[in-house]
């Protein structure tokens, strides 16, 4: 079943003296309880793209829907209120407080919420413990490696069971041991909460544990790749040689 559709997305910055269309008419989509990665050389588009589907950025003309509810016709509050609720966020750099715990971050969005501390703490004990970091709890950002960081940082985005996550670059920052090991636990949530993740990535490696991968090159979708019985090895020279053909086999990040 769909989860997000978005239409005829199109962005574009400047004013009409000086204007860079960015998107350039994307149609897209993702079902509930898929993993997705978007791909794409430097200046593609796919950091644009995944801010506003993430409600981060305004579209210029098109229509996003999550859930059936067209979020780009949402005023601010309601906008607001929306992101809180149903989606979820993991960047490159972690954004975590420094001044909280490891458990307090991660618990942060259960704030707005109307739970008891009992229902609160059995969340914190569930994701911290299928990413592996229960014992990390009373420790600060500072303390612990970035690979523990950005676990935390998942389960920060996955503790009010969001509808969907927005994942940008989450490996960016990580060692290759810590970007699989955060990858497959990804991986592990995506199946066992049946939480929709959409990954902005350059690195064919991360993009191998999704189940598709769409290209995009100069704003507009290239192709899609879907693993359906590939084994990840094969999966992953797939998107490679398709990254060869874009011409972005090693990139930045947008």
């Amino acid at each position: 079943m769909t989860l997000l559709e978005a239409k005829n997305i199109k962005k574009s910055f400047g004013n009409k003296f000086n204007r860079t269309d960015v998107l350039k008419g994307i149609d897209i989509n993702l079902n509930r309880g898929e993993f997705v990665s978007i791909m794409g050389a430097s200046g593609s588009g796919k950091t644009t793209l995944l801010n506003v589907l993430s409600s981060i950025d305004r579209v210029t003309s098109g229509q996003i829907y999550i859930d059936g509810t067209d979020f780009t016709s949402l005023k601010d509050k309601k906008l607001a209120d929306f992101r809180k609720n149903d989606l979820g966020f993991i960047f490159q750099d972690y954004n975590l407080l420094d001044t909280l715990t490891v458990r307090e971050n991660i618990m942060l969005p259960l704030a707005i919420r109307n739970m008891t501390k009992n229902e609160a703490a059995g969340h914190f004990e569930k994701v911290a413990g299928e990413l592996g970091i229960s014992e990390l709890a009373n420790k600060y950002p500072g303390q612990v490696s970035g690979g523990q960081a950005q676990r935390t940082s998942a389960a920060r985005a996955f503790i009010h069971q969001p509808k969907i996550i927005f994942a940008d670059e989450p490996t960016g920052a990580l060692d290759s041991k810590s970007a699989s090991d955060l990858l497959k636990k990804l991986q592990q949530l995506n199946s066992t909460l049946e939480t929709s993740i959409l990954m902005v990535t350059h690195d064919a490696t991360a993009s191998s544990f999704s189940h598709r991968v769409i290209f995009l090159k100069d704003g507009q979708v290239y192709t899609s790749l879907t693993r359906g019985d590939m084994t990840q090895e094969s999966y992953y020279q797939e998107i490679l040689d398709t990254q060869r053909v874009l011409g972005g086999v090693v990139e930045d990040a947008e």
